[in-house]
């Protein structure tokens, strides 16, 4: 029997297919819709060339032409390679290049930095816009079939940067993303009778399993936003009766604070999700009592699928904490030595389990220094109280998470350094009332040059992506040295 990932969706289809899989507010698509467009992609695929185990890029928003195309990638026994609809051009390029895709599904209104990218990469672009791709699926011959795949098999190349050097792809099977997206309807009690609201981007690995798989293998439906607006949400949850909301902590505090919240009907809300980053006490506490729901935090990474500790519904809940190992999954905290460090100390979440990665794509020596005897090393640092639950209390590397993205320096300091004036850059996480922390960057410039920081700010956005441009540079002489000459983050701080 194959384990193909795409067998959620077939599977569901087979059970009730007049039952609405996915909403885009006036637009709903059955099961039995979502499951033939997902073989007419597959056919479309198989036309153009492409077979099991090639890469396919999906650079789509929350629509629900995504699902389509990642089910059909998925059902031809391709393996699917999500992205940011915000790339630019060379970043396009890295994450067509790097997998070798074959192709790469964009969506419409991003078609220059797509076209360049895909170009770069020599990669075959196919561009969705309504009412056309539904003509170009239209003449595909539909695969109804599913390719056998085994259960360690890629299913999806997910990019994540480290620190230091260039987006690694992590290697997610199908057994990965399946099991993940058990646990997670299990978690979420997420059965057929329920609405999902999909406001996290879909290409990231939360909306992706925690979405979109856990609702689809449930046979329920994910009414969709494609870009996140507090408004926009409390309206969906009163208008489709939403009763599983999932969301990263800036989501919450915006719906919080919106000033007509308490105009719209939230009470078909039955279990709020948070993932992404640490959401304070007092937004969970008053988003609670405002809602009338109750909010569980959990915890993972792209790396592991990403489910790997969760606040269990019917267990005690702690806030503040990202709650105990799901069913199948190991997490100690270890010292330096890899040695589990005593209850109550500070040391690494390491992973062990179901959900830990393949490996990087083509990076044996990246994944070898990643995983250890089969444990993942996350670089979160965190202490297990005497139940077991676990509090991160900081961050090992300098990872920014802006608004529940991940923005990594280095990135931004290479773009920042390519810059003709700039000598020395570094890029450091800011504290933020709203998105938890913003970009910053401390520049020096080459002597004798003037540049302003609004124009080193307008250089970096033509590079990267919109949340990952520093939105405060300032200048110093000097940055902050040690005996190595290592420049020292902890010790730059914004000028008042």
């Amino acid at each position: 029997m194959s384990a193909n990932l795409a067998k959620i969706l077939t599977d569901s289809a087979e059970r009730d297919p007049g039952a609405t899989a996915l909403r885009l507010d006036d637009a709903a698509l059955s099961y039995a819709m979502l499951d033939e467009a997902s073989a007419r992609v597959a056919g479309l695929l198989a036309g153009r060339g492409v077979g099991p185990g090639d890469r396919v890029g999906l650079m789509l928003p929350n629509v629900p032409y995504f699902a389509a195309a990642y089910y059909g990638i998925l059902r031809l026994g391709a393996v699917v390679v999500p992205m940011n609809v915000l790339l630019k051009a060379r970043e396009v390029g890295f994450y067509l290049a790097d997998p070798a895709a074959r192709l790469v599904f964009a969506w419409h209104d991003f078609a220059d930095a797509a076209q360049a990218g895909a170009t770069e990469a020599g990669a075959e672009l196919v561009l969705v816009a309504p009412g056309e791709f539904e003509q170009l699926l239209a003449a595909a011959e539909p695969r109804a079939e599913v390719a056998g795949r085994a259960a360690d098999d890629t299913a999806v190349i997910l990019y994540t940067s480290g620190t230091t050097g260039k987006p690694k792809g992590a290697e997610l099977t199908h057994d990965n993303l399946r099991r993940n997206a058990d646990a997670a309807r299990g978690l979420f009690g997420l059965g057929a009778a329920d609405v999902a609201l999909g406001a996290l981007p879909l290409f990231h690995s939360f909306g992706q399993t925690c979405g979109l798989n856990a609702t689809i293998s449930g046979g329920g439906c994910l009414t969709l936003i494609p870009r996140f607006d507090p408004g926009k949400a409390l309206e969906i949850i009163q208008r489709d009766r939403v009763g599983i909301f999932e969301g990263v902590p800036t989501m919450y505090s915006a719906m919080l604070h919106h000033p007509d919240a308490d105009a719209y009907d939230t009470s078909s809300l039955r279990i709020c999700v948070s993932g992404g980053s640490a959401m304070p006490v007092e937004v969970l506490r008053a988003f609670e009592e405002r809602f009338g729901c109750k909010v569980l935090e959990g915890y993972g990474l792209s790396e592991t699928s990403p489910v790997a500790s969760f606040n269990h519904p019917d267990r005690e809940r702690k806030p503040g904490s990202i709650g105990t190992p799901i069913e199948g999954v190991e997490m100690k905290a270890v010292d330096e030595d890899g040695a589990e460090v005593p209850g109550g100390e500070v040391g690494e979440i390491v992973i062990r389990g179901h959900n830990v990665m393949k490996g990087y794509w083509e990076r044996p020596e990246a994944t070898a220094e990643a995983i250890r005897d089969g444990w993942l090393s996350t670089g979160d640092m965190a202490r297990v109280d005497e139940d077991g639950y676990f509090f991160i209390v900081d961050r090992k590397k300098d990872l920014i998470i802006r608004g529940g993205y991940n923005v990594y320096p280095r990135e931004v300091e290479e773009v920042l350094y390519e810059h003709p004036a700039v000598r020395e850059a570094a890029v450091v996480g800011m504290p933020d009332d709203d998105l938890g922390e913003e970009v910053g960057a401390a520049v020096a410039l080459k002597e004798g040059r003037e540049l302003g920081a609004d124009e080193l700010q307008a250089f970096v956005r033509e590079h990267v992506a919109a949340y990952k441009y520093p939105r405060r540079i300032w200048f110093v002489d000097e940055l902050p040295k040690g005996p190595t000459g290592k420049i020292l983050k902890r010790e730059i701080e914004p000028p008042a």
